[in-house]
């Protein structure tokens, strides 16, 4: 087994022989601009030999099969784009795979938690590189796979660029043509855009659905006009917008007598970002009336930059353009209704042979609320329109079954999916399901209905996994429930509805035991897999997420900051510290369904694998905010504070009373930050020396110190 090697810029680490999977990873952050990952073949003097020796999303997989770009995936707050390296199916003149990453909407300065990372095919992180000195760059080298003396390295490079994946070809030798066929989306901060994909598309599978052109970019503040004066090609466009702030925006087509027309976007979402389809006249420019009082830009796009939906599905909030080129399908569908959850979606179906008439369309889903339902597809290619939805969707395409065998789903795929496959059928892998490699099935799925007591089955004895569970139309209340039972019978609650959700992430196997057995309460279907622990993404920084979840954290004992950031009045956000191979838990904090933030001290056992806890049931948006031990006030005669906090006592050992109109306790924390001593104000006054504390109360609190 090859471990996990966090490297600095510049080092270098082995990795093992065979395919390997490269993940460029960023931090799923609404507004923030997208990564593209592609990877470059180089010979012996540093160059590319032609135009295929790019891969990206346009030119999807390299002639020799070697070198595949595999799609997208989302999940546990982080998305990561995929490549896919055979090591031993890489030509001996290609010494070196180079991995790059282009950024579209912005700057890799305001990329979050950009980092790059390779997996061998058993699931386990060989290496890790964590960008942290981004700025002004549109693209980046990430790293590189090299040969060495009969074996392959990686090596963090960490260079960028700030000519985009166009000038960062040019400097390996691709020869960057004026007028691409399907190029990449442009730096969104550029005008007038530049061409900004390489080469022109040379992917088996390309999307049938409408000729490329260079898209159009223009930029604002306050109230505007955007006319494309290039010519488009016959059919529709995408039309993308992102905005700055949280003022009514909207955006209206223009008629031949410069009258506003047709509505594209209409909204009052913060910070939105959002594709819509549009028709542009044959006979005259596109011109699109903008109505907005802040800083917005519009791209104008062709179809192939549609984001593509398979059976890895997709997620997304408000509107937006989708491609489907798969077979017969069913698409499931589900909506958290928005803010106040009783936001409207809909959703409509565009086959490619009736793009020439956007009226020409079947109404797939049109409701109200909160939603998990299934609607058919026919063959693609096709789109699907989310043209109403704000708050968070997710569609997951279910192809119907085929009369003849189907392929290994789990075989490595060959360089290009026929047409009117379901693209790319092996399971992805993502930081939401980073067990399921290629070459090997998940370490564990266990689904069911009702009521059910079942043994978890631990695939890596010794080390935790992660637990993840849906339970599709539940409420989140007491009324579902999965608890441990142990040798006796004996339960112990392990997760609930009301505090967790019905869906997300928690830790399973906590002291690394090879098998639970678990009491599962619900009415209706239910679906639980384990997943490697290496998927919890790291915290480094602050960071922001949705419902309950697990981050790892590999540095010394620390402060965190937990705070909600939805507005709902009946949500709350717990953090809980938890350490392995020891299985003990600490609580962080609790905001105790309070916006205000609350400090607490994350646990970290010396040896030990240190996990954050995030419970908090789905729709409920929290921040988390690394802080230093010196972020916690100091005591002095009369400290006051309110609910979840941490003090410090830096003088000599004096007596601490605690006050408080509610039940408040107060827990010294040891040089690890474990709670080890329990004070309570029925049980004091108390003897501290120079110390951390951390008070949890229900209220507001007062700590006196006295001589």
């Amino acid at each position: 087994m090859i471990l996990m090697t966090h490297l600095t810029k510049g080092a270098n680490t082995p990795v093992p022989e065979g395919l390997v999977r490269v993940a460029v990873c960023r931090r799923s952050v609404p507004g923030t601009p997208v990564v593209d990952a592609s990877a470059l073949l180089l010979d012996a003097t540093g160059k590319v030999r032609g135009d295929a020796d790019l891969v990206f999303y346009n030119q999807s997989a390299h002639p020799s099969g070697a070198v595949r770009h595999t799609g997208a995936g989302e999940g546990a707050g982080l998305r990561a784009e995929w490549l896919e390296v055979d090591l031993p199916r890489v030509e001996p003149a290609v010494q070196r795979v180079l991995i790059a990453g282009s950024c579209d909407g912005g700057v890799f300065g305001q990329v979050p938690g950009l980092d790059v990372r390779v997996l061998a095919a058993d699931g386990t992180v060989a290496a890790h590189y964590d960008v942290t000195d981004a700025r002004n760059e549109t693209a980046f080298v990430l790293g590189e796979l090299y040969r060495r003396d009969g074996t392959w390295k990686f090596r963090a490079v960490g260079q960028g660029y700030d000519s985009g994946l166009a000038g960062l070809a040019t400097d390996f030798g691709i020869a960057v043509r004026d007028e691409p066929a399907a190029p990449a989306v442009p730096d969104t901060h550029a005008a007038p855009a530049a061409p900004a994909a390489p080469v022109a598309p040379a992917d088996p599978d390309p999307l049938p659905l409408g000729a490329g052109f260079v898209p159009h970019v223009q930029s604002g503040r306050g109230n505007g006009v955007v006319t494309v004066a290039t010519p488009l090609p016959p059919g529709p466009v995408i039309v993308e917008a992102r905005i700055e702030g949280d003022e009514y925006f909207c955006v209206e087509t223009l008629n031949r007598r410069n009258k506003k027309d047709l509505t594209v976007f209409n909204t009052e979402l913060p910070d939105f970002h959002g594709r819509a389809l549009v028709q542009p006249p044959r006979d005259r420019p596109l011109r699109l009336n903008v109505d907005y009082a802040g800083a917005w830009t519009i791209t104008v796009l062709p179809l192939s930059a549609a984001r593509r939906l398979d059976t890895r599905g997709l997620t997304g909030r408000g509107a937006d353009v989708i491609a489907y080129t798969g077979p017969v399908a069913d698409v499931r569908v589900r909506f958290d209704g928005g803010a106040d959850r009783d936001e409207w979606l809909l959703m409509n179906c565009h086959e490619a042979a009736h793009l020439d008439d956007l009226d020409r369309h079947e109404m797939l889903v049109n409701e109200t609320g909160r939603l998990d339902q299934t609607v058919p597809v026919p063959d693609g290619p096709l789109l699907l329109v989310v043209e109403n939805g704000e708050g968070h969707w997710e569609l997951t395409a279910k192809p119907l079954p085929v009369h003849h065998p189907a392929p290994d789903p789990y075989a490595v795929p060959s360089p290009g999916p026929a047409r009117h496959s379901a693209p790319d059928r092996r399971p992805e892998v993502s930081p939401s399901a980073l067990s399921k490699e290629s070459g090997s099935r998940p370490a564990g799925v266990y689904e069911g209905r009702g009521e059910q007591t079942i043994t978890l089955v631990n695939p890596r004895p010794g080390r935790p996994m992660l637990f993840r569970y849906d339970f599709p139309g539940a409420e989140a209340d007491y009324t579902l429930e999965v608890k441990t039972v142990d040798e006796y019978g004996d339960e112990t609650d392990w997760l609930t509805g009301a505090q967790h959700g019905t869906r997300g992430t928690v830790v399973a196997f906590r002291a690394g035991e090879a098998e639970q057995t678990v009491r599962v309460r619900h009415t209706g279907e239910w679906a639980l897999s384990l997943l490697p622990e290496e998927e919890a993404p790291l915290l480094t920084g602050a960071v922001e997420g949705e419902g309950s979840a697990v981050l790892r954290y590999q540095g010394p004992p620390m402060l965190l900051t937990v705070r909600r950031t939805s507005g709902g009045e009946h949500e709350n956000v717990a953090a809980v510290a938890l350490n392995h191979p020891y299985g003990k838990s600490a609580l962080i904090a609790d905001t105790d369904f309070r916006r205000r933030p609350a400090l607490g001290p994350v646990w970290v056992d010396p040896g030990g694998a240190c996990f954050v806890v995030v419970r908090a049931v789905e729709g409920v948006k929290w921040e988390l905010e690394p802080q230093p031990l010196d972020a916690a006030p100091v005591l002095d005669g009369r400290t006051r504070g309110g609910w979840y906090g941490v003090v410090r006592h830096e003088g000599p050992e004096r007596e601490l009373v605690i006050v408080g109109t509610a039940l408040t306790h107060v827990f010294e924390l040891d040089e690890n930050l474990f709670p080890h001593r329990q004070l309570t104000a029925s049980s004091g006054p108390h003897r501290i020396s120079r110390s951390l504390l951390q008070v949890r109360s229900l209220g507001e609190w007062v700590l006196e110190l006295r001589d």
